[in-house]
């Protein structure tokens, strides 16, 4: 058995030629896989256990995945690890959780093509790598009701227990895009009838002071870099956030903060005109 499970990991929640990664969320490690399990608003498609994996809690994992109906497979302790994509934390076993919200971008682009836009725009993370950070900004877009939030496979960190647990679990329900990086994200995006803004420190156009289409997407860059030369080329007009008291930006999850709850404000307003 342990040979016969391969890496396409197709389950009946995932659609056809859909990549496993643009389905699920890879949870590894004991305490982590138990958590979901005893989670019921997350739907658990499988178990992938190690073959040699033994004791510190896997009995209770395996008893409550039964529980709950959910696939469990075996597989080498080596086939474990590729899959977690973690060499050392894994301890065993991994859980594929459905996230419902997320698919490819070019699936969004082409279901959304001839609809009416939903939420407040998109936001794209152009070489956003701290764990925490990406986090940070998957919690704030979901609670401010973003449409999307583009996660490029290149420059992005896999959505690990670091960002899950800097989303407070609400990666699972997240609205994420995958591409395979964010200047692809733009080129599609601008293609499909977006306007793109970039935040930059260095814009003279404040962000207070746009109207924005409903086919917007805001670009985030790097920590440190900020949007990099390949998105800037897609970038339709930079925006800054003002600063008062000497501070010259700040960090890129208060900025997306900012943002998304400022298109919050600017759709209760207009709810409030027309009510």
């Amino acid at each position: 058995m342990t040979d016969d499970y391969r890496d396409d990991r197709r389950g009946g929640a995932q659609p056809a030629q859909r990549s496993p990664k643009d389905t699920f969320i890879t949870v590894y490690g004991r305490m982590p896989v138990l958590e979901v399990l005893q989670d019921s608003a997350l739907q658990v498609d499988k178990l992938v256990v190690a073959d040699n994996a033994r004791g510190d809690n896997l009995d209770r994992i395996l008893r409550l995945a039964d529980r709950r109906g959910v696939p469990i497979r075996e597989a080498s302790a080596h086939r474990v690890k590729v899959l977690a994509g973690n060499g050392k934390h894994d301890q065993g076993i991994i859980a594929d959780v459905v996230a419902p919200r997320m698919a490819p971008l070019d699936e969004f682009l082409e279901r959304t093509r001839n609809a009416k836009v939903r939420g407040r725009g998109i936001l794209v993370l152009d070489g956003v790598n701290n764990p925490s950070n990406v986090g940070m900004i998957l919690r704030t877009a979901t609670a401010a009701g973003m449409t999307g939030v583009v996660l490029p496979r290149v420059g992005s960190p896999s959505i690990d227990p670091l960002v899950i647990k800097a989303s407070a679990g609400v990666a699972f329900h997240a609205p994420i895009l995958r591409c395979r990086t964010a200047t692809e994200a733009l080129e599609a995006l601008h293609h499909a009838g977006y306007r793109i803004y970039g935040l930059s420190g260095e814009a003279r156009t404040s962000l207070y002071g746009e109207q924005f289409p409903a086919k917007s997407a805001f670009v985030l860059g790097n920590e440190t870099e900020g949007v990099s030369a390949a998105a800037e080329e897609w970038v339709d007009r930079s925006l800054h956030i003002p600063m008062a008291g000497g501070v010259e930006s700040l960090n890129v999850s208060s900025a997306a903060g900012v943002l998304c709850f400022d298109l919050v404000r600017r759709a209760e307003e207009r709810k409030a005109q027309r009510g």
